[in-house]
């Protein structure tokens, strides 16, 4: 029994990692709209461990062999959320412009809304090179920009603006490749290989 229950913890702690990322969401809105010094340095922490937290729970699941259909799923759900909230709230603080948020928003919705389709018939599209190299520029954009809102160092927001345009096009670039192979053969088979496939 006490075998049973300690399998059972370290089958969870991959999804569990997951979820700390959705409920630090709430979170970060709260400090990041503040407009405390203090709270934008606790925003930052709580969104690079957020971030950690989305490599920590696909290492962890890879490295134990606990890849599981709801953990693929939620993963990337876990990720848009935290972005999400992110830009948002940064725009709400004009740190932002509206275009960018609707651009990166509307690219994983839509990329979501491609994976359903692909779960619907019992196949999950795993997360390209290109999109990781994607959310990746997006975790180190959205942290620029939180330090400038809350210290604002000289020079920086050229920096924060580049890797930010960076964001932008490896964004729609993902975008485009997700739908070019995924239109490309009528094989859901053929759209990735088979030894990246979860199901």
């Amino acid at each position: 029994m006490a075998e049973s229950r300690g399998r059972s913890r370290h089958v969870n702690l991959p999804i569990g990692l997951t979820l700390t990322r959705i409920v630090a969401v709430p979170l970060l809105i709260v400090f990041l709209i503040s407009s405390s010094r203090v709270h934008a340095l606790i925003a930052v922490a709580i969104f690079v461990l957020a971030s950690i937290t989305d490599w920590a729970d696909g290492a962890v699941a890879r490295r134990r062999n606990q890849v599981t259909t709801l953990g693929t799923l939620l993963d990337p759900i876990a990720d848009k959320l935290l972005v999400a909230a992110a830009l948002v709230s940064l725009l709400a603080i004009d740190k932002i412009d509206a275009w960018v948020v609707v651009v990166i928003v509307g690219r994983e919705l839509a990329v979501t809304g491609l994976r359903a389709v692909a779960a619907s018939v019992g196949v999950i599209v795993p997360a390209s090179r290109l999109a990781k190299w994607k959310t990746v520029s997006q975790y180190v954009a959205i942290t620029m920009l939180i330090v400038e809102k809350g210290f604002d160092p000289p020079g920086f927001h050229i920096a924060a603006a580049t890797v930010l345009w960076v964001a932008l096009g490896l964004t729609v670039g993902s975008a485009v490749d997700y739908f070019y192979r995924f239109f490309r053969k009528a094989d859901y088979r053929a759209i990735v290989p088979g030894e990246e496939r979860w199901s």
